[in-house]
């Protein structure tokens, strides 16, 4: 895309993304504070009338629209493993694909980043990156990437609108690409010091239980974070060759990292392509198959199996994993190698 046909595109809509989207005509039965706002993950999601997947379908929602969630609740109707539904306008959708993003909002741009990188986070629902093409001066679409997904940033110019953009790397294929610097809140180097410094290194230990898709992490007897995750769907078989359940055993975190391009490895800006660029906060502790927890911002079903073998975490707990396991990583580390933590899946 020429420079001249992307501001006249308005640069497809990204400021859009400012615009509060609490800010919304509501039935007069729903008159109340909204819970929050959701987006859409997959290509779409029901509207029931009930908090039932049994009940009525009454509408959809689809891929990356942003709903409004006017309020939250546990249904006897399950499903069992994830009864939690939002009610929304127009009727209830499941929790399972919403992933919840009111705390969304544009940052003010860096005048400067190290030479040595920065982690971003992507601090609107989503927006869309571009690779420029030196040989023609155009812009190419790429990945479109999410909130609370995690970037190395490694530069800020001038982008397509005039606007400072940010320089994004990617680790896997080793290529650049650029978006608006607003949409990227760059990541205190304070943010990541590591929790329980002094607790020795052999006391701390983590326990995966696969029938009850809980994490537990122990200083010596005393648990210190206890939570649902997400692992390996046995019921795929192998992908591409990998078992996707997660293997029972005993090892060890190494190595970590805290953005993590998963996936196919494709140069594709298609919206539904197997492609997760910035997986947040990685804890690999299986070498053979590359078996890791990971922050997940693609899904909200923990409490139930979900991945191709890793353990999905809500993004917040495997931040906190991130700082507490060992070995311990600097915030200017892209990958930080040792012999860390015990991990035990059962």
């Amino acid at each position: 895309m020429h420079r001249r046909e992307f501001l006249k595109l308005g640069g497809i809509g990204f400021g859009s993304l400012a615009i509060n989207p609490l800010r919304v005509l509501l039935p007069p039965e729903d008159q109340v504070e909204p819970l929050g706002i959701g987006r859409v993950t997959v290509s779409s999601i029901g509207v029931y009338k009930e908090p039932d997947l049994k009940s009525e379908k009454l509408d959809q929602r689809f891929r990356d629209e942003l709903v409004t969630l006017v309020d939250g609740i546990v249904s006897p109707y399950g499903p069992d493993i994830n009864p939690r539904w939002y009610r929304v306008v127009g009727g209830y959708s499941h929790s399972a694909y919403i992933q919840r993003v009111e705390t969304a909002t544009l940052s003010t741009p860096a005048k400067r980043i190290r030479k040595s990188g920065q982690l971003g986070e992507i601090c609107v629902p989503f927006t869309q990156s571009w690779r420029q093409n030196k040989s023609n001066e155009e812009w190419d679409p790429l990945y479109r990437l999410y909130f609370q997904s995690v970037h190395w940033v490694t530069g800020i110019e001038e982008g397509p609108d005039d606007n400072p953009w940010y320089r994004l790397h990617d680790e896997l294929l080793r290529i650049e690409y650029h978006v608006p610097a607003s949409h990227v809140r760059l990541v205190d180097d304070e943010e990541l010091t590591p929790l329980s410094p002094e607790v020795p290194e052999g006391a701390k230990s983590i326990l995966v239980k696969l029938t009850e898709q809980t994490l537990t992490a122990f200083e010596e007897n005393e648990v210190v974070l206890h939570t649902h995750v997400s692992t390996g769907l046995p019921s795929l078989g192998p992908v591409t060759g990998i078992p996707t359940e997660t293997p029972r055993g005993i090892f060890n975190i190494d190595p970590k990292v805290p953005s993590k391009h998963m996936g196919n490895g494709q140069l594709t800006s298609e919206v539904g392509a197997y492609e997760l660029p910035g997986v947040p906060w990685t804890c690999f502790f299986e070498h053979e198959t590359g078996i890791a927890f990971h922050g997940t911002y693609w899904h909200d079903n923990f409490g139930g199996r979900m991945s191709h073998g890793c353990v999905n975490m809500r993004v917040e707990d495997a931040k906190w994993l991130y700082r507490w396991s060992t070995p311990v990583a600097k915030a200017s580390d892209w990958t930080r190698n040792g012999f860390g933590t015990r991990v035990e899946v059962i």
